[in-house]
């Protein structure tokens, strides 16, 4: 069985509560992401989406150079770096997820993320429509 560890992104772009809207937006565009985690040292606090910015910010006419804590997600739902792909598809379909932060099973500090897309491109098997199937269920 595939485990999260196995797929997971570990290269993640972080930034503190009070790095402004505007500093996340840039970073996604750079660096061509659509999701930040925001970290209180080793702690998640928060992750915005560009999805966040677009519709709890730049809809309402929020100002740019707000903390990004301000639209982000709190109390992120995570799962172990041993948790299988089955398992985390059936979360993701469950809580309408499209990223995932993974813990390290140790440290319990976030070590990487996955993604719908991961689960596409990174395993076999029908994981992704699982949780796609989810997903795309009215909230």
């Amino acid at each position: 069985m595939t485990t999260l560890k196995e797929i997971m992104t570990k290269d993640l772009t972080t930034v503190d509560g009070k790095t402004t809207l505007r500093e996340v937006a840039q970073k996604m565009k750079t660096e061509d992401i659509g999701n930040v985690l925001i970290m209180d040292g080793d702690t998640l606090v928060g992750i915005v989406t560009d999805r966040d910015i677009v519709v709890r910010a730049v809809a309402d006419g929020k100002d740019t150079n707000a903390p990004v804590s301000e639209f982000a997600t709190r109390d992120v739902f995570t799962m172990p770096c041993k948790t299988t792909v089955e398992e985390a598809a059936r979360a993701m379909a469950e809580k309408q997820l499209r990223r995932l932060p993974v813990t390290d099973t140790e440290t319990g500090n976030i070590g990487g993320i996955v993604s719908l897309a991961d689960l596409s491109t990174r395993t076999s098997g029908n994981a992704d429509q699982k949780a796609l199937e989810g997903i795309s269920q009215p909230g």
